[in-house]
């Protein structure tokens, strides 16, 4: 690619004025943004506190940017106000306060009557407390689209007007857009409207119409509010009915008709206008950004709420620009998705499922596959009993659903050592945890390596992006074929202290595979586990799954679903990517330096990472047992002051204890540190461990 590559904006709305924007900020000024403008039809709330921490940081940055345009405001800080008048509702806030507080976004719970002075038109005899964040606001969409399409243009940046008919492609990458006033050469398009269709390609996007309404002027606002600022109160929200409302001079705009129940002012007025607003929906609620799998230099960034526009901008610029993006994308990755059902009910089943279901499995889903979750047999809850006739004996999981790789050919070795941190050049046989990095040195997942033979590698990985990233690094010259073997795979993870009278006539060399027989079934039996027993993971084709789960059954193996084995894992200190790390974290802050060898020559992120170790690290993911069970993200307390949040957690059955992972400053991370962990409302006594 050109040093300063030649992009094509599709998509002239909030997203792709704030993308043209970043990229000529960033020295990329040779870019086209093709569309007419976008309408100011949107709401424009901004809301920050999210679940999901690189959510709230798109949704920071969109308020410090637009804030800061200059000119006729673009962005109105006047707050927001989510209200309960539920106790399921008011706790539901206490968990959004615990996430704000956790992400640096400052927030305040408040009572009834607090809520009635920040918003004078709540009834709020129905409320039973709020949740207000002074910082979140209103946008005004067409403004800010157009400010930063000004600053965009004044770097060189083109507009064009012009239906978008084709984009042009050769060798299996993007080369120009063809449009009604001609073709525009690109090297790189960006598709910030919903453009997957112009490509042939599937873009898990489907547009939500939303009905936004207009009310007639209301007494009570009179005098209150000019055209210049439009409103003064913080935008009110009741997510048990979808309600939102916010000021427009002297009247309302309501998300839903059942706002009247809590703002009385409303029963009287009249709705002037309704506009169908086009919000953007995916199957889990995350914007689409990256690299379309099946094109390359096609780029997407799409499903984006206004809130998150000038977040994404920026993190797609980096990621074009400098090759990675600032904040840990995976959850938001177009490549996250594979091939999905038109049903929210799972549409992939491991050949283990009907003995499962016979068995009282209580399924959940993962990735679209049925996954037990726990088996219901007797009074004791399973979980319990599951986890502890593991470590008392011996059961298996299905690992079905864990993605499974092949990796073979003459340069599969060199090509696996550049990708990876750990040695893998050891003998067939064995086995190596091992990391795959970004350039700077953040752990983009975590890979289990068995050596078959001297050019085939069975890889365990972390989840579809692990696949999509070597598949983009693979060589071009042939020598390295990568298969995903696990749609015609299956897998059962076999542990416990009687693993090895099961099948004693496998290794118990730890950290070893060998390609032998279980029965009269054949298997690829690797010696090592997640949850601190002794065992194998043995992989089998699809069609012969049925037949080991039945041959392990006559030898006496219990089942336990994913719940006990979550809190088994828990317990054995084995870290989940993209949960309790992520690319934000290098190996030494994640505990995982054990997997790093800098003397094995070069790798992705070796240079990054020279000079760090554990002793250089300002922050590290820590281990902590806490007084009652936690859920993860909520913020840590120390010395009275946040100091990190939580990554997942849970209660270690076999050990009596709930345990937490949490991110934490170094100072604070010795062994029986006291701390405190913030969860719905209450301060949970913690301790490092």
């Amino acid at each position: 690619m050109a040093a300063r590559p030649r992009v094509v904006v599709l998509g002239a709305g909030l997203t792709g004025c704030a993308l043209a924007d970043e990229l000529t900020e960033r020295g990329w000024t040779d870019v086209t943004v093709l569309g007419a403008a976008g309408q100011d039809d949107t709401p424009g709330l901004v809301f920050r506190t999210h679940a999901d921490r690189t959510l709230t940081e798109f949704a920071k940055y969109t308020v410090e940017k637009y804030g800061g345009l200059g000119g006729e405001w673009c962005f109105n800080p006047v707050g927001s106000l989510e209200i309960a008048t539920t106790p399921e509702r008011l706790e539901d806030l206490k968990q959004h306060h615990g996430w704000a507080t956790s992400w640096g976004v400052r927030g305040y719970l408040r009572t009834p009557s607090e809520c009635a002075d920040l918003h004078p038109l709540l009834d709020a005899t129905r409320v039973l407390g709020g949740f207000h964040v002074p910082g979140d606001g209103l946008l005004h969409a067409r403004r800010a689209a157009e400010a930063q399409a000004r600053r965009a243009q004044a770097r060189g940046a083109r507009f064009a007007a012009g239906e978008v008919v084709a984009v042009d492609r050769s060798g299996g990458r993007v080369t120009g857009v063809v449009t009604t006033a001609g073709l525009f050469r690109a090297d790189v398009v960006v598709s910030c409207g919903d453009a997957g269709k112009l490509v042939g390609l599937r873009v898990p996007h489907e547009p939500l119409p939303h009905e936004y309404a207009l009310t007639s002027p209301l007494p009570e606002l009179a005098g209150h509010n000019d055209e210049h600022v439009q409103a003064g109160k913080p935008v009110l929200r009741h997510l048990d009915t979808g309600m939102y409302v916010r000021e427009h001079v002297d009247r309302l705009g309501v998300g839903v008709t059942r706002a009247a129940g809590l703002v009385p002012a409303l029963r009287d007025a009249e709705v002037e206008t309704t506009t169908t607003v086009v919000l953007p929906g995916t199957p889990d609620g995350r914007p689409l950004l990256g690299e379309h799998p099946d094109l390359d230099g096609f780029w997407v960034a799409e499903a984006v709420r206004v809130e998150h526009s000038a977040g994404v901008a920026r993190e797609l610029a980096r990621w074009l620009v400098d090759g990675q993006p600032s904040l840990a994308l995976h959850g938001c990755d177009l490549a996250r998705f594979g091939p999905a059902g038109f049903t929210a009910e799972p549409v992939r089943a491991s050949p283990f499922y009907e003995r499962q279901a016979a068995l009282g499995a209580s399924f959940g889903a993962t990735d679209g596959w049925a996954r037990p979750e726990w088996y219901q047999a007797g009074e004791e809850p399973p979980v319990v009993a599951e986890a502890l006739v593991t470590r008392s004996r011996v059961a298996m999981f299905d690992l079905t659903p864990v993605p499974r790789l092949s990796v073979t050919g003459p340069g599969a070795l060199p090509f696996l050592q550049a990708m990876t941190t750990n040695d893998l050049a050891k003998a067939p046989g064995t086995v190596t945890n091992t990391l795959l990095l970004g350039e700077d040195g953040g752990v983009r997942g975590e890979l289990v390596v068995a050596r078959l033979g001297d050019e085939r590698f069975h890889v365990g990985a972390g989840g579809r992006l692990d696949f999509d990233w070597l598949r983009r690094h693979r060589p071009g010259d042939g020598t390295v074929q990568i298969h995903d073997t696990t749609p015609g795979t299956c897998c059962l993870g076999l542990w416990g202290p009687l693993a090895g009278d099961v099948l004693p006539e496998l290794s118990t060399t730890d950290f070893s595979v060998e390609e032998t027989y279980v029965g009269d079934v054949p298997v690829v039996a690797l010696r090592l586990s997640t949850v601190g027993e002794p065992g194998w993971e043995l992989h089998t084709t699809a069609d012969l799954g049925r037949r080991l789960w039945d041959t392990l059954r006559e030898h006496g193996v219990a089942v336990a679903g994913h719940q006990a084995f979550a809190g088994l894992r828990l317990e054995a200190g084995a870290r989940t990517p993209g949960v309790d790390f992520t690319t934000e974290h290098d190996p030494y802050e994640a505990g995982l330096g054990f997997a790093v060898r800098m003397d094995k020559g070069y790798f992705i992120g070796r240079d990054a990472l020279a000079g760090r170790s554990e002793a250089t690290v300002s922050r590290r993911l820590t281990r902590l047992t806490t007084d009652a069970v936690v859920l993860g993200k909520e913020p840590v307390y120390a010395e009275g002051r946040p100091a990190g949040y939580v990554t997942s957690a849970g209660r270690g059955h076999t050990v009596g204890e709930n345990i937490a992972y949490a991110w934490l400053p170094v100072e604070y991370g010795g062994p029986g540190t006291p701390v405190e962990v913030e969860h719905f409302g209450t301060r949970v006594p913690g301790t490092v461990t």
